[in-house]
């Protein structure tokens, strides 16, 4: 492949990254809105909120230590529980290695960074259907799916923490919370194994909502792990 072969298709992977990225954004802009609203009320300064959102991206994990600080509760129990929610970005950098741990390192640095939920769940549904893309084709549709999604949230954040207490309460922003997750793992729920770890982690995160932020959820992925591995097992053993 010459190298100008090889740059039209990483820059086609790049554009086919931003074009699945962009309905992430109709659902991250109301949930940055409201984490910005949420930060203000919080006491948190603008500076502080929008270095939040910068820094950290990840919603779960700024909603939980900002409730957490309305509560109280000390430093050491705030990052205590922002970290067990993220946890969950451990795992989804175990399951990139096999797709992009052969980049550079400088490149790894920027997915490091823009690794979250929507950039995790789409590029690992786009290279299990496309395997015989290259890392360099990864990498762009990663940073691809990234590009319409992070200036968004940090914008959105911005304007929640402008607005404040402006936005009425029966717009009701929040809703895009719950719809974001969905419209998210629908789409990867393949097989019973997937079925049965997304149920497993739905019914124990229920039991365990009386937990301190972030607790449950921790456990709830830990048992849909070893649920959809377990059942992953047992298909296998049948099929032989």
């Amino acid at each position: 492949m010459t190298t100008s072969t090889a740059k039209s298709t990483d820059r086609a992977a790049y554009l086919a990254g931003v074009q699945d990225g962009m309905p992430f954004v109709l659902m991250a802009a109301p949930f940055a809105t409201v984490f910005g609203v949420v930060a203000t009320d919080a006491g948190l300064t603008l500076a502080q909120a929008l270095g939040f959102s910068v820094l950290v991206i990840a919603g779960a994990s700024q909603f939980a230590a900002v409730q957490l600080m309305v509560e109280n509760a000390s430093i050491a129990f705030v990052l205590l529980a922002a970290l067990a929610v993220n946890l969950r970005m451990a795992m989804y950098s175990a399951s990139l290695v096999p797709y992009l741990g052969q980049a550079p390192m400088w490149k790894r640095v920027f997915v490091a960074y823009l690794t979250f939920d929507q950039t995790f769940i789409g590029s690992v549904a786009r290279y299990e259907t496309r395997p015989e893309m290259t890392i360099a084709q990864r990498v762009m549709y990663f940073l691809g799916l990234a590009t319409p999604i992070t200036p968004v949230w940090i914008i959105m954040t911005l304007v929640g923490i402008l607005a404040g207490t402006a936005i009425p309460e029966t717009w009701a922003l929040d809703f895009a919370i719950p719809i974001m997750f969905l419209a998210m793992v629908a789409p990867i729920m393949k097989s019973l194994a997937h079925v049965a770890a997304a149920l497993v982690s739905i019914g124990v995160a229920l039991a365990l909502v009386d937990l301190p932020s972030g607790t449950g959820l921790l456990i709830a992925a830990v048992a849909a792990m070893v649920t959809g591995a377990m059942v992953e097992t047992v298909m296998e053993r049948r099929a032989r």
